[in-house]
């Protein structure tokens, strides 16, 4: 069972949260937080598998939940809860530990989803929220990543699995696209975040940019 803390001021953005998450036999909510300071309280005391984090709260903001609460549960994933005014605020929320956006207009599957990819240790993004934040950090980042001795530093397929990357596919779907394993898209993922030196996948999404690679455009959220 996948537990999970909602913390949103809005109480219809709670009561609708909770009322999907219930609907299935694999989530559970533990509780509900309106702000910040209580999200961290709540987290610390049901330590919820997963945190729906609000960003724009009265009081403490979900930049700072998120980082003191993986202060104090660092296995716990928090997955942001974000609306078009949010933009200035998405890398630093990845920045204090957040595993994966999620637009608040994505259709309720999606929510569910994301939940569950967090989970089991993904990162799960709404794809129009990805390209977001990948073109705000595109403009304010370096350039292209490569070696002395010039050329890339990817394999064809780590450049695939990049573009994929990007173009905000998960690990199960950039597996069914290549028509490879799951565990062989892991592991090229692994390598590339080895080689950039980075722990994310909004990183190598601006990387991929930088790089030149041509990069699909956002599919439709779902």
């Amino acid at each position: 069972m996948i537990t999970v803390l909602i913390v949103d001021d809005q109480h219809l953005v709670r009561a609708g949260v909770r009322m999907l998450c219930e609907s299935t036999e694999d989530i559970t909510v533990l509780g509900e937080a309106t702000g910040g300071a209580q999200a961290v309280r709540m987290a610390e005391e049901l330590g919820p598998d997963v945190v729906l984090m609000d960003l724009h709260m009265p009081g403490m903001d979900g930049i700072t939940a998120t980082a003191e609460i993986l202060r104090l549960r660092p296995a716990t994933r928090v997955v942001v809860l974000t609306t078009f005014d949010d933009d200035d605020r998405l890398y630093p929320a990845l920045h204090a530990g957040a595993c994966g956006f999620l637009g608040k207009d994505v259709e309720p599957p999606a929510v569910l989803d994301a939940v569950r990819r967090a989970a089991a240790g993904d990162s799960p993004y709404s794809p129009t929220v990805l390209h977001r934040v990948v073109t705000r950090a595109a403009r304010a980042w370096g350039g292209p990543p490569g070696r002395a001795g010039g050329g890339s530093p990817f394999t064809q397929r780590e450049t695939e699995v990049l573009r994929l990357i990007a173009a905000g596919l998960s690990n199960s779907e950039i597996a069914e696209r290549m028509h490879i394993g799951l565990t062989t898209v892991k592991t090229h993922v692994s390598s590339l975040m080895t080689k950039t030196d980075t722990t994310n996948r909004v990183r190598l999404a601006v990387l991929a940019i930088q790089a030149g690679i041509t990069v699909d455009h956002p599919r439709s959220d779902r």
